[in-house]
């Protein structure tokens, strides 16, 4: 796994001469931000070495290198999801790629149900933490040299960036949510059941990604900052039948105000 991960970085950095200190990755509806970024480089998954497929709608399936607010960043336009294939590393393989191209910080966007009754479809909200019901990518082996075997936890998304969102909100008079993100192996949406179960046991959104992404990244000390939109609703009374359709119409319509957070986000960090 290592040599992969050693190689893949390595073409890149021969590809692009980039050395980016930000990454980002774009979850469900969300690729579209890639407009708000000056691209020098760009990639189909399918042009870069060991690098996994994207087999969802509204994950384009492309590595973006270039710059926000005049910062480098590389950019996942459309992530992997463990039901596609139901391997874990693969989901996760790209961030430890991009733990090797430079980077200290990693930007996760998703699309997620909300199960906190004080939520709104449309809402973004802040990943204050999560709960993992997802196999954990840590399993197995450990890779010494990406990280220890035991990793530290106790802050998952970096309270630095959060409190930078927060201000940045403010100012920009965007309405924020904060809470705590579940995530599932999907691909069923969720029952009226489950959906209770999550709350009960402490979530406000549940999605189907986001969290092995998060553990690899604090595996290798990058710090992290999550973000949700809320593209439906998982409380009673209010959930309705729903499509991946629905969920990506949501979501673009969110972009405008995502886009201005990630950008001021960047700004600061």
């Amino acid at each position: 796994m290592l040599e992969k991960i050693k190689k893949t970085a390595d073409f890149l950095k021969k590809e692009t001469s980039f050395s980016p200190r930000i990454g980002i990755i774009l979850g469900s509806g969300l690729g579209s931000f890639v407009d708000e970024v000056d691209i020098k480089f760009s990639f189909s998954y399918d042009e870069i070495p060991n690098f996994p497929i994207s087999t969802v709608e509204g994950h384009k399936g492309r590595l973006v290198f270039g710059t926000v607010k005049e910062k480098e960043v590389v950019v996942m336009q459309g992530r992997f999801h463990y039901y596609e294939e139901s391997d874990i590393q693969k989901v996760v393989f790209p961030v430890r790629v991009m733990k090797y191209l430079g980077i200290e910080k990693l930007i996760i966007s998703n699309a997620s149900g909300g199960v906190n009754p004080n939520y709104e479809i449309g809402d973004l909200m802040i990943i204050n933490d999560h709960i993992n019901l997802i196999p954990n990518p840590l399993v197995g082996p450990n890779l010494n040299e990406l990280g220890t075997r035991f990793p530290d936890m106790s802050e998952p998304y970096c309270k630095e960036m959060i409190n930078f969102a927060e201000e940045i909100a403010v100012d920009n008079n965007i309405k924020l949510q904060k809470g705590n993100y579940v995530g599932v192996t999907g691909p069923t949406l969720e029952t009226p059941a489950e959906y209770n179960y999550f709350r009960i046991i402490g979530g406000d959104t549940v999605g189907m990604s986001t969290v092995p992404e998060v553990i690899v990244a604090r595996h290798m000390k990058i710090k992290c900052f999550g973000i949700s939109v809320i593209t439906d609703l998982g409380v009673p009374g209010k959930i309705k039948f729903v499509t991946h359709e629905d969920v990506q119409n949501v979501a673009n319509k969110a972009r405008p105000i995502l886009a201005k957070l990630i950008q001021g986000l960047i700004s600061k960090i």
